[in-house]
This record gives structure tokens, C-alpha cells and sequence, in this order.
């Protein structure tokens, strides 16, 4: 799923903010020896925490119909997993930096949703929008300059962006074969069958 992810947002990058060759688009760590070894301008996208959507979490199991409305299986409801990335950009220039993390402001703000045409794989089989949101209030238990101390490199500015992507577990329950006939009451093997008859007890008063 993170790979598919991936993808996508390359692919959201490149034709929004990066169509030339001459910016790459890369998902490494940015600590500062991978800062030294860059020699062309870059937009990083560093995937650094994942954690489960706890609000979004469904119990039970959903029904998947066939083409005539026949239950064929139960499964367990997908899970959303938000995924959050450090977005930055190195050029020579602060200015350039800028430049570059407007214009991706801009994309994702413009994008609610990953566009539907850029998803893959399992992403694109469940059938469910996979959101982002950008530039949020970091969670209470981590800030960025933890982030940037983690890596070993200096503060620098940058967009959190979190997607949040349905996983679906695969696992799936069988089901029985549809009853089609109702419960039948009548004749059987051509013998009437009565219902027993009901006795009654005597009235008050009159003797058996």
C-alpha cells in the first residue's frame, strides 16, 4: 500500500509541480549526508510515521452482492491508515525552496483526494477515495524539530502531508446457498395433515 501510495503522489508531483526532468522527485531520508551528495534540484517526500485512523474503524463484517443482489460473501470493513510525509525542497537558492513548496501548497490544497486516475493496485481494487490533507497541526506527541533532531539535520522548511488510505484486510466468509422456496404448509406425499385440534376444558361450574 505505501508503495502505491508512493506512486501516486510522484505521479500527482511530476505533472503538477515537477513536468521537467531537470527536478527530481525522491523519498529518501534528508538526513545531511543524503543533503551533500544532491546535486540537482529535489523535491523529497520522506514517509516518516503511519498510524491507524482509530475514529474510522468499523465493527462487523459488509456483504458483497453479485449482479442479481445475492449475498456471495461477507468481509471485515477496510481499515485508514494515515500515512504522513515530511514534503521539502532543495535548490541553491532559499527562494527557489519557496517557489517549489508553494506550488505544492497549492496542489494539495486543490487535491482533497488523490485524482482516482493515479491510483494502482490495491488502492485502486477498493474503490474508496484516499484523502490528503496538508500543513496541519502536528499530533501533541511529536513536533517537527523532533523530526528534523531524529534525522541528524538541520530545521528547514517543509509541508507535513497526511494520506489517508483504506487497506483492506482480505479476509473474507463464506457463505450459504441462497434459499429460494418458502416455507410450504399443505399437502404432503398427498395426505391432509390437520393441525392438532385444541381441547377445551369445561366451563366453571358443570361437572365431567
Amino acid at each position: 500500500m505505501f508503495y502505491e501510495v508512493d506512486e501516486a503522489l510522484r505521479a500527482l508531483v511530476r505533472a503538477e509541480v515537477a513536468p521537467s526532468a531537470d527536478v527530481e522527485v525522491a523519498f529518501d531520508a534528508p538526513t545531511r549526508e543524503w543533503a551533500g551528495r544532491r546535486n540537482a534540484p529535489t523535491i523529497n517526500l520522506y514517509l516518516y510515521d503511519i498510524r491507524e485512523d482509530l475514529r474510522r474503524r468499523e465493527r462487523g463484517v459488509v456483504n458483497s452482492y453479485d449482479d442479481r443482489g445475492t449475498v456471495v460473501e461477507r468481509r471485515h470493513p477496510p481499515r485508514h491508515f494515515k500515512v504522513t510525509y515530511l514534503i521539502t525542497a532543495w535548490t541553491q537558492r532559499p527562494e527557489d525552496e519557496h517557489r517549489l513548496l508553494s506550488a505544492l501548497l497549492y496542489v494539495f490544497l486543490r487535491n482533497e483526494t488523490l485524482p482516482p486516475e493515479l491510483l494502482t493496485g490495491r488502492l485502486a481494487e477498493i474503490g474508496l477515495p484516499v484523502e490528503v490533507s496538508v500543513a496541519l497541526p502536528p499530533p501533541e506527541d511529536r513536533s517537527f524539530a523532533d523530526v528534523w533532531s531524529a534525522l541528524g539535520g538541520e530545521l528547514k522548511p517543509s509541508l507535513d502531508v497526511v494520506v489517508t488510505a483504506p487497506v483492506d484486510s482480505g479476509r473474507r466468509f463464506p457463505v450459504g446457498p441462497p434459499v429460494d422456496d418458502g416455507l410450504r404448509v399443505g399437502l404432503s406425499d398427498g395426505v391432509r395433515t390437520d393441525p392438532p385440534r385444541r381441547r377445551h376444558r369445561p366451563a366453571a361450574g358443570h361437572g365431567s
